[in-house]
């Protein structure tokens, strides 16, 4: 009876570990998948984990210096600034954040929060890194496929949607001002059109 015991007690401990074993495995893919950068930090700035992300929006901030310990500096001063004011902050969930611009395609949210992890024993920064271009660019296309624009009239609007003014659209496509103005009138009718009929669907509904 006891040899069964033990034997069944084996079999859970080491179902549990291959399923904890599966289940890191499944956290690591997502977060190597992750658009947005993810870094994790000590309190002494040494990176304990980068996903593929980070290191390719590192190589953009000084691609010369980027290294598997590299952290730009943009970044750790804000870590500094989170963790100088830590015992000043009652909520531990507080999140620091700020935008690091380095052209207009190329402008980053940061933000950073002290992160308790089980086995360590003193709580880890966070650090995730969005690229609000790219952002921007997958809520445009879900726009260009909703409205049914044209392939000009997405390329504008990809634009438009990225801060362009007019002007910077119409040297950037080298095109007119006035073209310019002629396919925003039509994408606005397109945009108008798509909200009456959502509206005259969820009335129906």
């Amino acid at each position: 009876m006891m040899t069964l015991t033990k034997t069944l007690v084996e079999t859970q401990r080491r179902e549990n570990i291959n399923h904890d074993s599966k289940r890191a495995d499944f956290l690591q893919e997502v977060i190597e998948g992750l658009e947005d950068g993810i870094l994790i930090l000590n309190k002494s700035g040494k990176v304990l984990h980068a996903n593929a992300s980070a290191h390719r929006i590192f190589s953009q901030f000084d691609g010369e210096n980027c290294t598997d310990n590299f952290v730009p500096p943009a970044i750790w001063n804000l870590c500094e600034s989170l963790l100088s004011n830590q015992s000043l902050l009652s909520d531990k969930m507080i999140i620091f954040s700020d935008e690091i611009v380095l052209d207009k395609s190329n402008i980053f949210r940061i933000r950073v929060r002290l992160l308790n992890l089980d086995g360590f024993d003193v709580p880890c920064l966070l650090i995730t890194i969005q690229n609000k271009y790219e952002s921007l660019k997958h809520v445009a296309l879900s726009e260009v496929k909703k409205f049914e624009l044209t392939r000009r009239e997405a390329e504008i609007w990809f634009l438009y949607r990225n801060n362009h003014s007019y002007k910077e659209i119409a040297n950037k496509l080298f095109i007119t001002i006035n073209t310019v103005k002629k396919h925003m009138k039509n994408i606005h009718a397109k945009r108008q059109a798509s909200a009456m009929l959502e509206e005259r669907y969820q009335t129906q509904n």
